[in-house]
């Protein structure tokens, strides 16, 4: 069983409910989340934004799907005879 927490002071706070009886002694393996420095994640996110810069028919292709979205198209209405 796998269940994420919080460390706060000498305290855990568990993030879902845990279907042991109070009392229930448990062994915990403590696996810290790394978090990833600005310059990290600025990279990460200039190779995110990169990912479209070398399609050519980029703009075509959102000028197409532009168009299809604001075509009127009506609809059959039913008659009140």
């Amino acid at each position: 069983m796998q269940i994420r927490g919080i460390k706060r002071g000498q305290l855990i706070e568990l993030q879902q409910e845990l279907e042991l009886p109070d009392g229930c002694e448990i062994t915990l393996e403590i696996k810290p989340q790394r978090f990833l420095s600005t310059e990290e994640r600025l990279q990460r996110l200039s190779q995110l934004f990169g990912a479209w810069s070398n399609q050519s028919d980029l703009d075509a292709n959102f000028e197409a799907i532009a168009t299809q979205r604001h075509q009127d198209r009506g609809r059959e209405l039913l008659s009140f005879d």
